[in-house]
């Protein structure tokens, strides 16, 4: 099941990403870094979350797809524009 960001919740940014992906892993780190919560989806365990980054990223896998509780994404961002996106000091 895709999991879309939730306001409520805790953790209010998705990131749909593969463990292979060196992006996604320097974006996780940034997220971590600052204790910035979100929840992880690996597209190549969750069919759901393919169709999901098709969607957004019109027919391609580009990861990291980080998505926001305000309905904006990123594609491959780099960590300064993630942390601005963020209100983050880089």
């Amino acid at each position: 099941m895709t999991t879309f960001p939730d306001p409520a919740s805790e953790s209010s940014i998705v990131m749909y990403g593969t463990p292979w992906c060196g992006d996604c892993t320097r974006s996780r780190r940034l997220l971590e870094r600052h204790g910035v919560p979100y929840h992880y989806v690996d597209i190549e365990t969750d069919h759901d979350a393919v169709i999901t980054v098709e969607r957004l990223n019109g027919g391609l896998h580009s990861v990291p797809t980080i998505v926001f509780a305000d309905g904006s994404v990123l594609v491959e961002p780099s960590n300064k524009v993630l942390a601005a996106k963020l209100g983050l000091s880089q």
